[in-house]
């Protein structure tokens, strides 16, 4: 005969043993720090600036003024601000259609049994381990007039096609472009690597006994799987080319005019140099806004079109 045990519970209203109140304390303890921190790092000032960005504040201990939407006004009639914020949507859009296709490419290419794979993947994913400021400084001696690629062409016959890359208006935007693409390539290209892992091999073996071709095999199967990887390589470069900064400052400081200038360059700018933090604040809520409405509408619209293997 087996006796069967009641289990010990506490009658309402009992006092609970100091022992399990000590225990339930420690991770509250654990976690109140980072919270603070946290709160003083980012909330503050994130919610400082959204304040200062209807104000007229220069930094100094004079009280700022409230100036209502008056720096809203100025960045959108501003034809530095305007010209800003178009280079900043011309970049994210060419530079995430760009950068996601060569690095789909990229993967498609390296994913395969070639023997000097490995090295490959190396190459091209090492520019993005540099930091964006040694790009940055890299790629201004490459492309000065009397640089390499302008002797390079010259070299092979293609001396027509040189140019003043950084100092011509005409093509300081496309270059700009192109340096962001060629460090960050490799990137998309890994994340791609990644995402063909999870492609099932008898998914492409039934379709390959049904009679569909490579392409179809590319079209109808890997791609389509790849979406979930998609969403995560344009999300990422979209968000990072919004607040491009560190390489268009060091290669061209926004210039030549404003031909480069890009919103956190302005930003940058209007804060550091003019002293005027409070319209640089309203540059950085107008960054914010857009860079949260392209990735939310960016997510939803990859995410309609994920599939599961």
């Amino acid at each position: 005969m087996t006796l069967a045990v009641e289990p010990r519970v506490a009658p309402p209203g009992a006092a609970v043993p100091r022992r399990r109140r000590h225990r339930s304390a420690v991770p509250y303890a654990l976690i109140v720090p980072a919270l603070v921190f946290y709160a003083v790092v980012v909330l503050y000032p994130t919610v400082a600036g959204g304040v200062y960005a209807f104000t007229d504040w220069t930094g100094r201990r004079v009280a700022p003024q409230f100036v209502g939407l008056d720096n809203f006004v100025e960045l959108f009639s501003a034809p530095a601000a305007r010209s800003a914020l178009r280079n900043t949507l011309v970049i994210a859009v060419s530079t995430t259609i760009v950068q996601t296709l060569l690095g789909l490419a990229l993967a498609l290419a390296l994913h395969s049994v070639l023997a000097s794979r490995n090295v490959l993947r190396t190459l091209f994913f090492a520019p993005a381990l540099l930091p964006p400021v040694i790009i940055g400084f890299l790629w201004q001696y490459i492309l000065t007039p009397a640089g390499p690629l302008n002797d390079a062409l010259e070299a092979i016959g293609l001396g027509g096609l040189t140019q003043n890359w950084l100092g011509d208006a005409s093509v300081a935007l496309a270059s700009v472009i192109g340096v962001i693409i060629w460090q960050n390539a490799g990137l998309t290209m890994v994340i791609y690597l990644a995402g063909l892992q999870g492609v099932p091999a008898e998914l492409l073996e039934a379709a390959a006994i049904d009679g569909a071709s490579r392409w179809q095999r590319l079209r109808r199967v890997t791609i389509p799987l790849l979406i979930p990887a998609t969403t995560i390589a344009m999300s990422l470069t979209l968000i990072g080319s919004l607040k491009l900064f560190d390489q268009v400052y060091v290669m061209t400081g926004g210039g030549p005019g404003y031909a480069t200038e890009t919103l956190s360059v302005v930003m940058y700018k209007e804060a550091f140099v003019s002293g005027r933090y409070g319209y640089s604040a309203a540059i950085a809520l107008v960054l914010t806004m857009i860079v949260f409405a392209f990735a939310f509408v960016q997510l939803r619209g990859l995410r309609r079109f994920e599939v599961d293997a």
